[in-house]
This record gives structure tokens, C-alpha cells and sequence, in this order.
């Protein structure tokens, strides 16, 4: 590690070792030719089992759960740890070569869906399900949708980074984010301590997009930061978190395009 590094005028890029460094790179487009397979049902989803990815396949599970027929969909695995998101076929649908992406089919043109927020957004809305009817409660469901999508790169590309992936261990980086991740953690748990879920007493879109994150994150699962963040003192996320993970759509869900851990408990595909 560089001490008392300065940055020189022009920013200049230059391989690094390790922290998915061989993936990375600054320019977008695809890297190589390859088209996505398409399967049978109207609903195309392209993913991998990591929390953004279990936002979306939980959303679709519940949707079965409910008796939506037409929620039926074809999985695809997208191996980000192979550069998988920068083939042809996956940029044409997400130019941004982020999982998750869906691809609809039901209305006779293709209908892309870009960004885990904005899918969960669309089959709400699509099938008239968890999202608020009631104006103030849907705002409040949006709110928290949106608070996940502003807060987990903290989480994620902050803290996981610098804590879990990163080939130097910073403590400045690490301070920074752990100390944004706990004040994270404190807003859910103080918003839960009021409201059995998100945006009130009904299970929402909110609930599926922050439970992949900051559910793992006080049972100990993410990043393996159980101890080091002290996640036993947010009872109200734990209870939370305890109660999502209990319902039968969630535990498929997260393990739809799932490839690492026990053999039965993942799902490469699902067709």
C-alpha cells in the first residue's frame, strides 16, 4: 500500500490484483459475442443469487404463491465472476452489465427491465401485487424501495468491498463504511420498532429489495461481519429478518440461481 498517496493530474488505469480487478474495467459495452437463451415462459429473468439477484426471484416466487400463473418464469444463471453480464446478448438488456435483468415477453414486443429496484417496481405493477393501493402507503413502500437502492453500495461496494474482497485492508475504508453500515442498521431497526414491516403492517416490495441485504447481514451471512458489526444489538431487524426468512416464497427464491454452498440448497437454473 502507497503512503501519503497523491493522485496525479490524469487519472490513469491500471490492472490491480484481486477485489473482482480481473472483471473490472472503465468503459461499458460488451466484451464478446454471445446471445441469452430464451425459454418457454413470458418472463426472462438473467441473475445470479446474490442479494440484488434474490430481490427479483423472491418477488416472483411470492407472485406463484399467490396464484399468478403468468408470473411463471425461466431462470438463467449470469456468472459475474466470469464477465458473464458483459456478453452481447446481456448489455443489449442491461447496458449497464448489472444482474438482475428481465426480459417480458408477454405483450408480443420484448420489454427490457433493468436495475432490481425498477423489476421489482414493474411486476408490482404489472400484477397489481405488493404495493400499497392506499396513496401514503405506497409512497411509504417507495421510500424504503428507493432508501435500499441509495444505501446498499455502502453496503456492498463500501463496506463488503473494503472488509471482505479487497487485497489490502484498509482501516480508514473499512471505519468509513462500518460506521455507515451501523448507522444503516440503526435507521431499519428504529423504523422497525414501530411497524412490522417497511412501509407499515403489509409485506411490500420494500420488504424483498432491503431483507437480501441487511437480513443476511444480522444473521451473519454477509461478509462473515456478524461479530465485527455487533448485529445481535438490532433486535427489531433480527425479528424482522427472522420473519421474512420463515415464508416458503422467500426460501425458493434465494435459492433460484443460486451456485455456491451445500449442493441441495442450490438452484443453477430454474425452468
Amino acid at each position: 500500500m502507497e503512503q501519503n498517496y497523491q493522485p496525479p493530474k490524469i487519472w490513469k488505469w491500471e490492472k490491480a490484483e484481486g477485489g473482482f480487478s480481473n472483471i473490472n474495467r472503465p468503459v461499458s459495452g460488451a466484451t464478446h459475442e454471445k446471445e441469452l437463451p430464451i425459454g418457454k415462459h413470458p418472463l426472462q429473468l438473467y441473475s445470479m443469487a446474490t442479494p440484488n439477484g434474490v430481490k427479483v426471484t423472491i418477488m416472483l416466487e411470492e407472485l406463484l404463491a399467490k396464484g399468478h400463473t403468468d408470473a411463471e418464469y425461466d431462470a438463467w444463471l449470469i456468472d459475474i465472476r466470469e464477465g458473464q453480464q458483459f456478453s452481447s446478448g446481456f448489455v443489449k438488456i442491461n447496458p449497464n452489465s448489472k444482474i438482475p435483468a428481465l426480459l417480458d415477453r408477454s405483450y408480443g414486443e420484448e420489454t427490457r427491465v433493468f436495475e432490481s429496484g425498477s423489476i421489482l417496481l414493474y411486476l408490482a405493477e404489472k400484477f397489481q401485487e405488493f404495493l400499497p393501493k392506499d396513496k401514503s402507503q405506497r409512497v411509504e413502500a417507495l421510500n424504503w424501495l428507493f432508501w435500499q437502492m441509495g444505501s446498499g453500495p455502502f453496503v456492498g461496494g463500501g463496506f463488503g468491498h473494503f472488509y471482505a474482497y479487497a487485497p489490502l485492508k484498509i482501516k480508514y475504508a473499512i471505519d468509513r463504511y462500518a460506521l455507515e453500515t451501523k448507522r444503516q442498521l440503526d435507521v431499519l431497526d428504529n423504523r422497525l420498532s414501530i411497524h412490522q414491516f417497511l412501509a407499515g403492517d403489509e409485506y411490500t416490495i420494500a420488504d424483498m429489495a432491503v431483507w437480501p441485504w441487511y437480513g443476511a447481514l444480522v444473521k451473519g451471512e454477509l461478509y462473515e461481519a456478524g461479530e465485527f458489526l455487533q448485529v445481535q444489538d438490532y433486535k427489531h431487524v433480527i425479528r424482522w429478518a427472522g420473519e421474512i426468512a420463515g415464508r416458503a416464497a422467500v426460501k425458493k427464491g434465494s435459492l433460484v440461481n443460486k451456485v455456491w454452498g451445500e449442493e441441495a440448497l442450490q438452484m443453477k437454473e430454474r425452468h
